[in-house]
């Protein structure tokens, strides 16, 4: 057993008693339940969703589940980010029945120990998507196919990712608006992000831009390097602010805001759940699967879900309305199952079309490069998983909340900046830089290459030299990408995973602006607060690159090919536009058009590009859908 193990089982330990999982069934007053039937699928060899596993492990519990009944007033599908607060605020004050239904399980005690966050994309806590392959792009992952993981847990995403709250610029929000997206400007959601948050900030305790009084906490990270302050004041060097990021004017270098509380991950589920899950009127169902929405073809009103629970299928419906929050790559796909989507490629796959609409067709997704090394001449800088996997520093997080366990995996600030190949007008950034205190090499390769698939050839050769050294990275996030991704159905199977294009890199711009990143990562590093502790370029050429000269822009370009690493971030599947926009799937209030009872309330319908890690929009989303939906049915 390893020394991170040792450290995990010590902190488990003494959190156990007191740890009450979040995947509780809510108790169930009426006996008008819903009769299950035989599984189509669940015996299919396309079956990845371990159903059968599950099923001949639960049978003793399912006789004694009497659950859900045949009928609520609304249906949400899939309890993320956004679900999650929408169910929540949905089941109010009893005016309304709500079943939660979420594929995956409740949060473990080793979710919420942020240091462990890369752990989480090899787990059964994720769905494990693959990206199809694309020529020149992924070169260094197994298969050159670039891995798509997303949250597959009543939390969602929020449960795995690196907790990084940002909301995106107010310019963003304002482009959106003004294509016609009614209500969405930085001035109106801004409300709706302060709604959620409770936040507990050094120095910004009497920002008018924070909430308080809400369910998600909002926090510094407690752990902080040396190699934090050194990127800020690199920063100010080289002409960049000190600001709140999450504040109209957050054009500018800052520590991280994450979602934790004291030191633990704050979940959606967590914030939002955790204390409502017993309510009377709210069902909430983990490992369900839904694998239909049901729509009446003639009226086109949706009137329930066909979901798969223990190996048996449930059909259940909904009196008032269905909505699907089950993501940028599950919403779409059930839209498109269900008869909804591009008419030529459901009649590929003889599904009947109810509603010919461009899902799936448009897909953004925020990329990085995350293998720009440098190392250092000075010890006790960065987290090295050999050094930090101690009972001292589980104790000290026990105890405190604190110490290097506390950390984002040594994630620690942000900034944002402008390259010179931007050709945007004032303070909008291209680039989002993310400073760490650790690098590939950091874990000896046990999670964060593997988290990416890595291949083993490529960290054996390049990084696994740099094991015993510290070192650090500087992440950059092409924020704006030109270019455009789409995703498809393989098949009618609903447990066979949608193709998935991100066509990165295929626009020129996108190539300028990354190698402009990197150029300025460079620049930032020969700073005296970097150059202190002896920051010197790590210059191992990845073997895919042996013909380009090292430092070259071309050399550049064929490394960001190499490890080409999304941030979990796809957006505009769902896109949301007017009725004039021909690629739009959902109206201004989340309707998707042509159909009625039926609304996609998740990030997959974030239409533009936006300068955020996509958690914090996606709560933001649900409570803002939640007030659409309470609007249409008179229940605020």
């Amino acid at each position: 057993m390893d020394r991170l193990s040792i450290v995990i089982l010590f902190v488990l330990f003494v959190r156990a008693h007191n740890f009450d999982r979040n995947d509780d069934e809510a108790p169930v007053e009426d006996e008008d339940y819903s009769v299950p039937s035989p599984c189509d699928y669940c015996d299919s060899d396309n079956n990845n969703d371990n159903t059968r596993k599950q099923r001949s492990n639960s049978d003793n519990k399912l006789n004694s589940f009497k659950g859900p009944l045949k009928v609520y007033d609304f249906i949400v599908v899939g309890a993320g980010s956004a679900g999650s607060v929408l169910a929540s605020r949905l089941s109010e004050g009893k005016k309304a029945s709500v079943l939660l239904l979420e594929a995956g399980f409740g949060e473990s005690l080793l979710t919420t120990i942020p240091t462990l966050a890369p752990l989480f994309q090899q787990s059964d806590y994720v769905w494990p998507y693959l990206m199809e392959h694309q020529p020149g792009v992924c070169l260094g992952m197994d298969n050159e196919r670039c891995f798509w993981p997303r949250g597959k847990a009543v939390g969602g995403t929020s449960v795995v990712n690196y907790m990084i709250y940002t909301r995106g610029m107010p310019v963003d929000w304002d482009r959106i608006a003004a294509k016609g997206n009614y209500g969405w400007s930085y001035d109106e959601v801004l409300p709706y992000y302060m709604k959620s948050e409770q936040a507990n900030l050094r120095g910004l305790q009497k920002s008018p831009w924070h909430g308080r009084n809400g369910e998600l906490h909002v926090q510094d990270v407690p752990f902080r390097s040396k190699l934090s302050k050194a990127f800020l004041d690199a920063g100010e060097i080289l002409g960049n602010r000190r600001v709140d990021y999450n504040s109209p004017d957050g054009f500018g270098f800052s520590y991280i805001q994450a979602t934790i509380n004291k030191g633990k991950r704050d979940s959606s589920a967590t914030a939002f759940l955790h204390d409502n899950k017993k309510r009377r009127n709210l069902h909430i169902l983990p490992n369900s699967r839904v694998t239909k929405i049901l729509i009446d073809p003639i009226s086109k009103v949706a009137y329930g879900v066909e979901f798969v629970r223990e190996g048996r299928k449930y059909t259940i419906h909904a009196t008032k309305e269905v909505i699907l929050s089950a993501g940028p790559i599950e919403s779409p796909h059930l839209l498109m199952l269900s008869g909804v989507g591009p008419r030529v490629h459901l009649e590929s796959h003889g599904i009947n079309v109810i509603q010919d609409l461009q899902v799936g067709q448009t897909l953004y997704d925020h990329i990085s490069f995350p293998g720009l090394t440098f190392l250092l001449n000075a010890s006790q800088l960065t987290l090295v998983e050999r050094k930090i996997a101690t009972l001292q520093n589980g104790a000290q997080y026990t105890q405190y909340g604190d110490g290097p366990l506390s950390s984002l995996a040594g994630v620690e600030t942000i900034g944002y900046i402008k390259t010179n190949v931007s050709d945007e007008i004032g303070n909008v950034p291209d680039i989002e830089l993310i400073g760490t205190c650790a690098a590939m090499a950091s874990d000896e390769g046990k999670f964060v290459a593997k988290g990416m698939h890595l291949s083993s050839s490529i960290y054996n050769d390049v990084y696994k030299p740099i094991e015993t050294i510290e070192a650090f990275t500087i992440l950059f996030m092409l924020l704006h990408p030109k270019s455009k991704g789409f995703l498809e159905l393989r098949s009618t199977n609903p447990f066979d995973p949608p193709k998935l294009y991100g066509n990165y890199l295929t626009h020129p711009k996108d190539v300028a602006t990354s190698v402009a990143a990197i150029r300025y990562i460079q620049k930032l590093v020969a700073t005296k607060p970097y150059q202190k502790y002896g920051s010197t370029l790590y210059k191992k050429k990845y073997p895919t690159c042996l013909q380009y000269e090292h430092d070259s822009d071309e050399y550049w370009e064929c490394a960001f090919r190499t490890i080409t690493s999304t941030l979990h971030h796809q957006i505009g599947t769902c896109k949301m536009g007017p009725a004039t926009d021909a690629d739009a799937v959902v109206d201004p209030e989340l309707r998707v058009y042509g159909i009625h009872n039926l609304r996609v309330v998740d990030s997959s319908v974030i239409p533009n590009t936006i300068a955020a890690h996509t958690n914090a929009p996606a709560i933001m989303i649900g409570e803002k859908g939640a007030d659409l939906v309470k609007r249409s049915w008179g229940l605020l």
